[in-house]
This record gives C-alpha cells, sequence and structure tokens, in this order.
C-alpha cells in the first residue's frame, strides 16, 4: 500500500514529467495451462510451454467467473513475486517482475500495453511502467480491475507480501479466468507502478502510476469509455476486513457488497467505513467511477493506522491466506460480470 494518511478528497493537479509513447501489441500465441490456470514458474518455462491460441475469440457470459477464480492460484502468483525480494521502481527485482507479469500476460494472450514513463520524485528521476493487459472486445465501455505491484523503498528487507504482493497475486489470476472467459465488454487489468512513496507521503510524492496514467486516459479520451474501476491493495490477510472507503465512487461499492451477499461473504465487506489515499483517487479526479477495496488493518494492535505488519518486515507471506484471495477474488470477479450487464 502507502505511506499514506487519512485526508479529505481534492487531488492536486495531475502533473508528472513528460512520458513516453504507450507501446502495444498482439501477445505471441504460446504459454502453458494446467486445469484451466496457469502456474507461477520461471519465465524461461512460461516463455517455452504451449496454449491453445485466440483465448478470447468469444464472450463466455453464462460462466460464473466467480467459480472460475482461484484463491490458491492468487496466492502462488503472490508467493512468485515476493519471492524476488524487494521490488521497488528501479531496482533489479523489480525488472525481474515486470518480465514475470508480462511472461504470464502473453499465456493469456492478452493485448498488452506498457505505459513506460519516468517519474520526477524526490530523489530524483526514477524510470517506471504501468502494464495493461486487455481482454474481450475492443469497442465498449470499459471494466478496469487494478492493483500496484511495486513495494515501498525501506532501509530494512521489506518484501511486501501484502502490500504491493497481493494487489499483484490476484489480478494475475483474474487475468488467466479472463483470457478463458472475456466478458461482452472490454476488460482491462492493469499493473500500477510507482504508488509507494520515495521519501514521504504527499500528494506529489506518491500514487505516480495512477496519476500518470489517468491523465494519459484523459489526454487520450479513454477516460470518459471507463463504466468502473476496481482497485485491490492489501486484500491477502488472514484477518480479512474490507472497509467501505468512502470517498469511492459508491454505487460500485453497492454492487461489490451485493456480489459479497450473493456469494455467502458478507461478513469480510464493509463493516466498518474508511477514508483512505490511494490510487483510485487519481482516476476519480478525471471523471472515471473508482472505488478502492482495501484492508486497512494489518496484524494485531495499531502501530498507526494500518496495523503493525504494515510497511515492516512481518509483512510475509504467512500473514496471508488464499481464502482472503478467494473472498476478494471471487467478489471482485462476480461484481465484474453483474457491471458487464448493466
Amino acid at each position: 500500500m502507502i505511506s499514506r494518511m487519512f485526508f479529505a478528497l481534492g487531488m492536486a493537479a495531475l502533473m508528472l514529467a513528460p512520458f513516453s509513447s504507450c507501446a502495444s501489441g498482439r501477445a505471441p500465441a504460446t504459454g502453458s495451462a494446467t486445469d484451466g490456470h496457469r502456474v507461477p514458474a520461471a519465465i524461461a518455462h512460461a516463455a517455452a510451454a504451449s496454449k491453445p491460441a485466440a483465448a478470447q475469440t468469444h464472450a463466455s457470459p453464462a460462466v460464473s467467473l466467480a467459480n472460475a477464480f482461484s484463491g490458491r492460484q492468487a496466492y502462488a502468483y503472490t508467493r512468485a513475486v515476493v519471492d524476488f525480494g524487494p521490488r521497488p521502481p528501479g531496482s533489479a527485482a523489480h525488472r525481474r517482475m515486470v518480465a514475470y507479469i508480462l511472461a504470464n500476460l502473453r499465456q493469456d494472450h492478452a493485448r498488452i500495453v506498457q505505459d513506460r514513463f519516468t517519474a520526477h520524485t524526490p530523489k530524483g528521476p526514477m524510470p517506471e511502467n504501468n502494464i495493461i493487459a486487455k481482454f474481450g472486445p475492443r469497442t465498449g465501455q470499459i471494466l478496469v480491475l487494478c492493483g500496484h505491484y511495486d513495494t515501498k523503498i525501506e532501509k530494512f528487507h521489506f518484501v511486501g507480501a501484502n502490500d504491493g504482493g497481493s494487489s499483484t497475486g490476484l489480478p494475475l489470476e483474474a487475468a488467466a479466468v479472463l483470457a478463458k472467459h472475456p466478458l461482452q465488454v472490454p476488460v482491462w487489468v492493469v499493473f500500477l507502478d510507482g504508488e509507494e512513496d520515495v521519501v514521504h507521503w504527499t500528494r506529489t510524492d506518491g500514487t505516480y502510476g495512477s496519476r500518470q496514467l489517468a491523465a494519459l486516459w484523459r489526454t487520450q479520451g479513454v477516460a470518459p469509455r471507463i463504466h468502473a474501476l476496481i482497485l485491490v491493495d492489501m486484500i491477502g490477510d488472514k484477518n480479512l476486513d474490507i472497509g467501505r472507503e468512502t470517498q469511492s465512487t459508491q454505487w460500485i461499492n453497492d454492487f461489490v457488497a451485493s456480489a459479497a451477499e450473493k456469494l455467502g461473504y458478507s461478513k469480510y465487506f464493509f463493516q466498518n467505513s474508511i477514508a483512505i489515499e490511494d490510487d483510485h483517487l487519481a482516476f476519480l479526479h478525471v471523471g472515471i467511477p473508482s472505488v478502492d477495496l482495501i484492508d486497512a488493518t494489518y496484524g494485531p494492535g495499531n502501530r498507526n493506522v494500518f496495523g503493525r505488519w504494515w510497511h515492516s518486515p512481518r509483512d510475509t507471506m504467512d500473514k496471508l491466506s488464499p481464502h482472503s484471495f478467494r473472498v476478494v477474488g471471487r467478489t471482485v470477479m462476480q461484481t465484474l460480470q453483474m457491471l458487464a450487464r448493466q
């Protein structure tokens, strides 16, 4: 997640340094599949194996996306990225993780866009990269699922299993599901870079990737085409408790609540209300309806707002649960399917 504070909505102007043009293209029709889901493995393995082509030729609205989502698989993807170690932008581990994400998305035959840009931070220019995987038709109102994949720069060994890891693993599994069962509307799965601050959390030190992408989508005229955006952050905690984020678009939160109720997961959602500064605010600022699904109580006690394990060496895989990934992942997929039927 972020070095962020509770605050009243009111974003500063979305300004970053000039950024490079996006490059996109069809991914090669190669990959591997096991029981309909990819198994996180070495990138070389991912590139070498075979997988049936044209995975997203036809929409399959009759299939339950919720049932197709595997919490164990999302947990496994998270473990794979955590094994790279600390992953701040510009690091070797970050570059390996980008290669890993891209290898998996190419297996899914996603239409991949890489939004490479330079973030101007208090410690100088930093190369960053938002990754967008597009599924389903090319036209129509767009649904977006996103999460940040970077980790915070710390003086200690910070692997960010929940904060950065879970918001990478869940979207990777969602992409695998959408590759097999595309909806009748476009769904974009976005891996946001640079969510964490570099020195100290402010409105200009942090959320670099979301501010960059929101500004780009506004400039390109994409923002009005986005029907709804769902952000996931810190959703792997064994003691799952997703609060209703009060600055989010509430009609989307209502869809989430309805999806959770349908699946029998209501007790994990919206038992409390919270206001949090996160990546969704940049998209709200350009008129994109957005929600933040976040568990803001991570660990016992209250070292700070987010719990003792937040931004600490204790943010490790043993604190996470495949069940939590299952609950959030299936609820998100059910929500997307419901939104697609509007």
